[in-house]
């Protein structure tokens, strides 16, 4: 079977297309690999500018001293409570929620369906938003960053697009066997969508990993700090401080900047452990739901 002839205009498209997803995909991974070079390059060569994109002078101090800073697991510890305990607040309201928006029996549904569309248009703002929190007493409080932060609006809408393309007669033939709406959702639904759960749940679990201002704002203790906001104090703390104490010369193990790489190796180490495991349903759920019939 021959193959179809392709056309200049669309050559000129593929050729364009892929330069520029190249383009883009070289300035995404160059951080990365940037980062983990200069973690494990001996601090002097790093210093005056020797290392451009691979490491040199390969050397692990850097993340010897990094796990022995004081206070890094507590951080750590911190980060991974918010993120296990948020994403399963923020699963449960936003599966809830994108539920109830999906069913057409519901009355006021479309004005429902603005409501909760218009908070994504518009943001109360910052400075409101701290006063809430204040007058509700949730100041350094884990459940201001757990719970006042627990619904993303863009992800009520994508479950509540792929729970409507779920087949009606599914639904009517657990009615008639008697199921109520809480079965209906746990037992049909649910396992019809673990694509886009699986890719909501990443969502979530991003970014709470990731959240850095407003638990830098909410939590005032270091003790509850996680480790974006600890990272943070280390950037400032060793840039102002460190480094003009620590002169760095050829046998030097460490330098403030060298560790603070380190840090940032190990607070993106458990995303890029735990995504080759759920990448598959991560292709899938974020085109499932897309088209409907």
């Amino acid at each position: 079977m021959s193959k179809i002839k392709r056309s200049k205009d669309e050559k000129i498209f593929d050729f364009i297309n892929y330069s520029l997803l190249a383009i883009f995909g070289i300035m995404f991974i160059y951080p990365i690999i940037y980062v983990f070079s200069a973690s494990v390059t001996k601090p002097y060569l790093l210093e005056i500018g020797e290392m451009y994109l691979l490491p040199k002078g390969i050397i692990m101090a850097s993340f010897k001293a990094a796990m022995s800073l004081d206070g890094i697991w507590l951080a750590y510890a911190n980060s991974i409570f918010i993120t296990v305990v948020g994403t399963a607040v923020s699963m449960f309201f936003t599966i809830t929620g994108a539920y109830v928006l999906s069913k057409p029996e519901l009355k006021f549904r479309k004005i429902l369906t603005l409501m909760v569309v218009v908070t994504m248009w518009f943001d109360p703002g910052m400075i409101p938003r701290y006063l809430n929190f204040r007058d509700l007493g949730l100041i350094n409080s884990y459940t201001s960053v757990i719970v006042g932060f627990a619904v993303n609006t863009f992800n009520v809408i994508i479950l509540k697009s792929f729970f409507e393309a779920v087949p009606k007669s599914l639904e009517e033939s657990a009615r008639i066997d008697g199921a109520t709406q809480w079965q209906i959702m746990t037992k049909i639904y649910l396992p019809l969508s673990t694509s886009a759960l699986t890719t909501v749940s990443l969502f979530y679990a991003i970014s709470r990993w990731n959240g850095y201002f407003w638990t830098m704002v909410l939590l005032t203790d270091d003790s509850k700090v996680p480790l974006q906001v600890f990272l943070k104090k280390l950037i400032v703390e060793k840039n102002m401080a460190g480094e003009a104490a620590q002169i760095i010369t050829p046998e030097s193990l460490t330098s403030p900047q060298s560790i603070i790489y380190a840090v940032i190796v190990l607070s993106i180490v458990p995303i890029m452990i735990i995504y080759p495991f759920i990448q598959k349903f991560f292709r899938k759920g974020v085109t499932l739901g897309a088209v409907k019939e």
